[in-house]
């Protein structure tokens, strides 16, 4: 129900997906599932600058629990204050949206990594990242 009218909520739906389709604006597509394991090998990437036991932070954070923390706030570390002003928080499209590009999504940010511009491979890290603690190195 939208404003106390209801039944009206498909229709306005319906009409923003198509303004959208009119406009050429795809909405945001859902991320690939990954795989952990493929993942993980992928993680030897990220370990050059970040660590992922909690607490041990590199040159980058720490990844251990990345998933699901605001952006900017792990323990000990020294953000740059676009990661700080950011108001993100770590999701899978979050994360698939900065691990494709990083300067495009934090403009400002101290990380100097390129980014990984294969989706499957960007889903693969992202599976592993949320995998449970025991599965990392």
């Amino acid at each position: 129900m939208i404003s106390g009218r209801p039944g009206l909520a498909v229709p306005m739906m319906a009409g923003a997906l198509l303004l959208m389709a009119v406009a050429g604006v795809a909405p945001a597509a859902a991320p690939p599932a990954g795989n952990a394991a493929a993942g993980k090998t992928l993680s030897s990437k990220c370990t050059v600058c970040h660590s992922f036991v909690a607490g041990q932070n590199k040159i980058g954070p720490s990844l251990a629990g990345i998933v699901g923390r605001k952006a900017g706030t792990a323990p000990n570390f020294g953000y740059s204050p676009a990661m700080k002003a950011s108001k993100l928080t770590w999701n899978v499209a979050t994360l698939d949206r900065y691990l494709a590009n990083p300067r495009a999504l934090v403009p400002g940010t101290k990380m100097i990594f390129a980014g990984i511009p294969a989706p499957a491979d960007r889903a693969n890290l992202i599976a592993y990242l949320a995998a449970p603690a025991p599965a990392k190195p």
